[in-house]
């Protein structure tokens, strides 16, 4: 009984040691700015100061436009966040999502996740997001999506 205690209380410290090694904290880390950043600063909260923590100032959401590439940058979809927050009708139940992250991947400095949103149990966006490690941590630097049609 003894040996067997010791051979799997040595397996969980060994996934726990190689879980951080290859990428735990930072899965978490990745996990934490998406959330913080993106699921409550551009939806539930429309909290522009947790944007602009978690967005890199390049940031922006990519999408095809015909033959061309549309660009909308994070500096104007902050600006115009605000500007709603400050329509004096606005309503904060219509900006509110069901938001989750289906799956990540983290290589190094670099990582992407998909991102499903919801409005009102309706699926209606899935989100693909890119981030990097930066010298202050990780930040969102591109998405690109697909809209459902209801």
């Amino acid at each position: 009984m003894k040996k067997t205690f010791v051979i799997i209380w040595s397996l969980v410290l060994a996934l726990l040691v190689f879980g951080n090694l290859f990428g735990g904290d930072d899965k978490a880390a990745v996990e934490q700015v998406i959330k913080s950043a993106y699921f409550n600063g551009a939806f539930n909260d429309l909290d522009t100061e947790s944007m602009k923590k978690g967005f890199h100032p390049d940031f922006a959401i990519f999408s095809a436009k015909g033959k061309k590439l549309g660009k909308y940058p994070i500096a104007i979809w902050i600006e115009r966040t605000e500007e709603r927050k400050s329509d004096p009708g606005f309503d904060p139940a219509q900006v509110a999502r069901d938001c989750r992250i289906t799956s990540m991947d983290v290589t190094g400095g670099c990582a992407t996740a998909k991102v499903e949103i919801f409005k009102k149990r309706k699926l209606v966006y899935t989100d693909y997001l890119s981030l990097l490690k930066f010298d202050d941590g990780w930040k969102i630097v591109a998405k690109v999506y697909h809209s459902h049609k209801h």
